[in-house]
């Protein structure tokens, strides 16, 4: 019987050039206190989740009544460049306008090669990312398919290419439809094309007129016959079989979870062949602040929700 406890991160996620699962399969490792978990050798097996009821911010470390922005503090949120609101519309990027609210943040996350991108995660879409981080992108979203369309220069340029194109396709995933199966093989490459034969004049970047096509598949025994979110401030004790991961949601028998959704979250973790029996957290959950997560939490998109706050400042619901 495998336990943790701590807060976690979204998962960390990795496709395989070859091996026994052959090339494109996933797996995964969840971020939980100080260390990591492999994910996939749980699948199959009884598995419990327990929310502490605490929450620390994935920035700073310090404990927060609520979570903003998926993972931080209130302080954090208003405050950081990975915040603001050109996180979820990058065409409003204002760093060239010298008003970033971390402009050395920005010459490093925001003012380097990013890509545009095709996937097919609930059907065809458009999406934009850091260009040497497109694949980790990609299985973030679930996509089993993804190729590069365009290279730019910027943030901002990707934002203004992603905004043109999303005019004539999505540039969302349905989560709910991504969740129903393995996903049917579309044809990227002749949406490309359309794409580049009816091109605007003026947009930024350098066309991929021979990007790479790449496929990937996910670690699921079984899709959901009935598609039920769960949430840890609803559901603070999950316990069920897991059936599988993919894109950055757990598959339970029960229903599924957005664990990216709960970043900061701190949870009590208990998986093995058997029923989980309840056992009391480590010391590390007594902690008024937890120490600032490794590495640095980088968005390349806009978070899946956007947070809706009261007078307060405590975040009341997402949409």
């Amino acid at each position: 019987m495998e336990k943790r406890v701590g807060p976690i991160r979204k998962m960390h996620v990795h496709a395989e050039d070859g091996g026994p699962e052959g090339p494109g399969a996933v797996s995964y490792a969840l971020p939980i206190g100080e260390g990591v978990l492999p994910l996939n050798p749980f699948i199959g097996r009884n598995v419990r989740l327990k929310y502490t009821g605490r929450i620390f911010c994935i920035h700073c470390g310090k404990a927060t009544r609520a979570s903003f922005a998926q993972g931080y503090c209130y302080s954090c949120m208003q405050s950081l460049a990975q915040c603001d609101l050109c996180i979820v519309k990058p065409e409003t990027c204002h760093h060239h306008l010298g008003t970033c609210r971390e402009p050395e943040w920005g010459e490093a996350h925001c003012m380097i090669d990013h890509t545009v991108y095709l996937a097919n995660s609930s059907g065809i879409k458009v999406g934009i990312t850091r260009s040497h981080q497109m694949r980790t992108r990609w299985m973030d979203q679930g996509a089993v398919q993804a190729m590069p369309i365009v290279r730019v220069r910027s943030r901002r340029e990707s934002g203004l290419v992603e905004a043109e194109l999303s005019r004539v396709m999505p540039d969302k995933t349905n989560w709910r439809l991504m969740l129903q199966g393995p996903g049917e093989r579309l044809d990227l490459r002749a949406k490309r094309d359309a794409l580049f034969a009816a091109w605007p004049d003026g947009l930024p970047g350098e066309k991929l007129h021979q990007g790479e096509e790449f496929e990937f598949r996910y670690p699921v025994l079984e899709y959901p016959e009935k598609m039920k979110a769960l949430t840890l401030d609803k559901n603070p004790e999950i316990a069920g079989k897991l059936l599988g991961i993919k894109g950055q949601y757990l598959i339970f028998n029960l229903g599924v979870i957005n664990l990216r959704k709960h970043a900061g979250y701190e949870l009590e973790w208990e998986g093995g062949t058997g029923e989980a029996a309840a056992q009391p957290a480590s010391p590390e959950a007594s902690r008024e602040n937890y120490p600032a997560f490794a590495g640095e939490n980088v968005p390349d998109e806009a978070p899946l929700e956007k947070p809706v706050f009261n007078g307060e400042g405590e975040q009341t619901q997402l949409l």
